[in-house]
């Protein structure tokens, strides 16, 4: 916000003191994420800058921990690289592994969170729906409770069904995590939806679920999408649970990094979570074009 031509040489004094205040407020909060960038290109196996790479000598960086990933664990990883060498990679590479995993996770988990949290947040939103207070409450409680409490009785639970150790145990116990994201995304999004367009479908003769999937979904779907895809990163995030629930040759991004952390640091730790940030970045950037785009359907301004 520009500074007005009639405020005083005090309240100048404030406004830029304000924003170096914000500036600093902010490079406190990200310099712990953006510090792994250029340490994941260290050519050394270090955790610290190397003279060279402050001195930005060109021989200090190199790709050689994002090469790891495709090489740890693999049956020659020496080899010429052919088809054959990316068909080993593929196969044995334990990180390549823990990110088909975390994909394959993450994505069934987003769509059981993503259906429930959307079908609770219709219901939530209805005003003739009793206890919904304690309900929401109780809904999104696992976002509140401390996860290792969550994860201890999804272990006790999972254990008596007999789903500790599959991959559907995994699966549900990330949707859990997930389901409360859903339901406050869909919810702040319905909390605008205007309900005449319900009932005006439903006097025209239109079933439930006609008019769900022709009139209610298109206009809240920039919110089921940003729900999901806080789903979806709750469930690529998670290590916790997966500790808990799941079986020692099931592993998952955060669990590789945690087993990493533990047996051997290695900069190859820095390199995925490079990754990691970048995708983050990528996925805000998504939640926030599909706020605006769902401001703009309900005539509302973006800021």
């Amino acid at each position: 916000m520009s500074i007005p031509i009639y405020a005083t040489p005090l309240e100048r004094l404030w406004q830029y003191a304000y924003r170096v205040i914000c500036a600093l407020i902010l490079l406190f909060l990200i310099a712990p994420i953006l510090i792994i960038i250029p340490l994941s290109f260290n050519v050394e196996p270090y955790f610290t800058f190397t003279t060279k790479m402050l001195t930005l000598d060109p021989e200090g960086y190199s790709l050689r921990w994002y090469d790891r990933l495709l090489t740890y664990g693999m049956a020659a990883p020496e080899a010429v690289r052919d088809w054959d060498w990316w068909m080993d990679s593929w196969h044995n590479a334990r990180w390549l592994q823990a990110a088909k995993n975390s994909v394959i996770i993450g994505f069934f988990a987003t769509i059981v969170a993503t259906t429930l949290g959307t079908v609770a947040a219709l219901g939530l939103s209805r005003s003739d729906m009793p206890w919904r207070r304690a309900i929401m409450a109780i809904l999104i409680s696992p976002m509140i409770v401390p996860i290792i409490i969550t994860a201890t009785g999804l272990f006790f639970f999972y254990s008596m069904l007999g789903l500790t150790g599959t991959y559907v145990g995994i699966i549900l116990a990330h949707a859990t995590l997930g389901i409360p994201f859903v339901i406050i995304t869909v919810t702040a999004t319905l909390s605008g939806f205007d309900q005449t367009l319900v009932r005006a479908a439903a006097s025209l003769g239109g079933a439930p679920p006609r008019i769900f999937f022709r009139v209610t979904l298109p206009l809240i779907l920039p919110g089921v999408i940003s729900g999901g895809l806080f789903a979806f990163v709750t469930s690529f995030d998670e290590v916790v649970a997966v500790l808990f629930i799941a079986a020692p040759d099931q592993q998952t991004i955060p669990r590789q990094m945690w087993n990493g952390i533990r047996e051997q640091i290695s900069p190859s730790i820095l390199a995925i979570a490079t990754i990691l940030v970048v995708m983050s970045i990528l996925l805000l950037t998504t939640i926030e074009l599909l706020r605006r785009r769902s401001e703009r359907l309900r005539g509302i301004s973006p800021h």
